[in-house]
């Protein structure tokens, strides 16, 4: 068959030998790591969930300050193989395909060496079928020989329904079935389960006692976990054991309108201002409108967020762990009072949002910290409203939008708005709804020209958050432009030694 799709991707496929090589470090014949970085390894037929189980955990342990990147070998074998033509890929007995699909899994696992080794990443979801022993050897040897941990997570399914829906919702929209019926890919579909169902073996609760792993039965009816060996495994199986796929909707919205809004004082307790108790009420009648079965309410302990729930006439509950970020001792004062107090913290904050921790206060990646117990009864729970505060609602939607701790601080949650977010596929489908109930603005923009802060030069400024996800590697905090000897234009508005003017030339107004 020379000169076919398949012997013309193999030969442009890597690594087609019967070993995937160590992947070499400098200067180290063994390797060394301080906190070794975890494979987890999906494991079960296709159609079970797992691509959705890898995307969802990313985004969560990426959360949670443990950088963390998937690995799609499907994926590789679509940039391998250029055209799919049906089922008979999979079959076992199809040498040659099977050459490329073993090459695409060891140019896969080479890759996640170089995310371990290069950059700097904690975690890699190595995201295949991995059906046979054979295959789970070879990973389990390659982790084995680079010195990461590794986890498996199996995703088993018996359910007809759940098959048939998670095939309509996601299989169809593949690259593999484009410009095809849809009752012809399907049936296609169908049958490459039945080419995996021949050699697939499931993990044996006593040939494989030795290793760690979570069997996840029908989506969330059942588990079996077994060997969990440190701090992040038993995180994985916590937020594993959470999550569920019923259908529902989620809405966050801050408080309305507060005194110290208007004045723009940051932090503090009070109430709400006449156009906030306005709001309370608008929000009132817009969910009453959406006729939401079983709502949930939550709120933080402050005035203004209960205030707003009041006026829903339900039930509410309140959450400390919802309050907003504590600002130490700028509480109470506005932007201006802050750069003519203290300008060295009103720099440093602007250096790096997101680390920065206010004297006697909190830090952004505090407050993610504080909001992990919210997030995982959030994916308990089904229909929920959060009235909640600016930081907070910022922490929230990154871990629903999948942002970036650069992107998390500077994220736009306008008062007086509702986002609702309904959970699909692979992500999150996100519709903001004004009330048009005027309010002040209380977004300051990133400081202009501004760049994403520097990781990996100096230890942490005097103030820099020190708390850590706990199975991160602890990063070197962003330091001191000044102390760099960064003289650029495009930087200068976040040293301590710039012009109050040009300091707070992104302070909203206020009264």
């Amino acid at each position: 068959m020379n000169g076919t799709p398949i012997t013309q991707a193999m030969a442009e496929t890597p690594c087609v030998g019967e070993r995937v090589p160590r992947f070499q470090r400098p200067h180290a014949s063994v390797p060394q790591f301080t906190n070794s970085p975890t494979m987890i390894v999906m494991v079960g037929l296709p159609a079970r969930g797992k691509t959705y189980i890898s995307k969802k955990l990313t985004r969560y342990l990426n959360w949670i300050g443990v950088p963390t990147k998937v690995f799609n070998v499907g994926q590789y074998r679509r940039d391998a193989v250029r055209t799919y033509k049906n089922f008979e890929f999979f079959r076992p007995d199809n040498e040659e395909a099977m050459k490329i699909r073993k090459a695409c899994a060891r140019s896969a696992l080479s890759d996640v060496g170089t995310y371990f080794m290069l950059e700097h990443g904690q975690a890699a979801v190595f995201d295949a079928t991995n059906t046979t022993r054979e295959r789970r050897e070879i990973i389990l040897s390659y982790a084995k020989d680079n010195g990461y941990k590794v986890f498996f997570i199996e995703s088993i399914c018996d359910d007809p329904e759940i098959i048939a829906e998670n095939i309509k919702q996601v299989k169809l929209s593949s690259p593999d079935y484009i410009d095809c019926d849809k009752e012809e890919a399907v049936a296609d579909f169908l049958k490459r389960i039945e080419c995996y169902k021949v050699t697939y073996v499931p993990l044996d609760d006593d040939k494989d006692s030795h290793l760690s792993y979570i069997k996840i039965f029908n989506v969330g009816s059942r588990y079996l976990v077994n060997r969990v060996q440190d701090h992040i495994q038993s995180r994985i199986v916590y937020y594993l054991m959470n999550i569920h796929v019923t259908p529902r909707t989620i809405y966050l919205c801050r408080h309305g309108e507060s005194e110290l809004n208007l004045v723009g004082r940051i932090g503090g307790d009070s109430g709400l201002s006449p156009r906030g108790s306005q709001f309370a009420g608008a929000l009132g009648k817009y969910i009453k409108s959406q006729s939401i079965p079983d709502l949930k309410v939550w709120t933080s302990h402050m005035k203004r967020t209960i205030q707003t729930a009041e006026a829903l006439g339900v039930a509410y509950e309140q959450w400390k762990a919802l309050n907003e970020i504590d600002a130490g001792v700028c509480e109470d004062l506005t932007y201006e009072e802050i750069q003519a107090n203290y300008p060295e913290e009103f720099a440093l904050r602007d250096q790096d949002k997101y680390r920065y921790r206010y004297p006697k206060g909190e830090s952004y990646e505090d407050l993610v910290q504080r909001l992990e117990p919210v997030i995982m009864e959030l994916e308990r729970q089904e229909n929920v409203l959060v009235v909640c505060h600016q930081a907070v609602m910022r922490c929230l939607l990154a871990y629903f939008l999948d942002k970036s701790a650069e992107e998390l601080p500077y994220l736009k949650c306008p008062l007086h708005t509702v986002l609702k977010l309904t959970p699909v596929a692979y992500g999150c489908k996100v519709e903001s709804v004004s009330l048009n109930i005027e309010a002040v603005n209380t977004h300051r923009d990133r400081p202009a020209g501004d760049e994403p802060p520097c990781t990996l030069l100096a230890p942490p400024s005097r103030h820099h958050s020190r708390a850590q996800p706990m199975a991160s590697p602890v990063p070197t905090r962003a330091p001191r432009l000044q102390d760099l000897g960064v003289t650029s234009l495009s930087l200068q508005n976040v040293e301590v030694s710039r012009e109050p003017e040009e300091a707070l030339l992104t302070v909203p107004d206020h009264i």
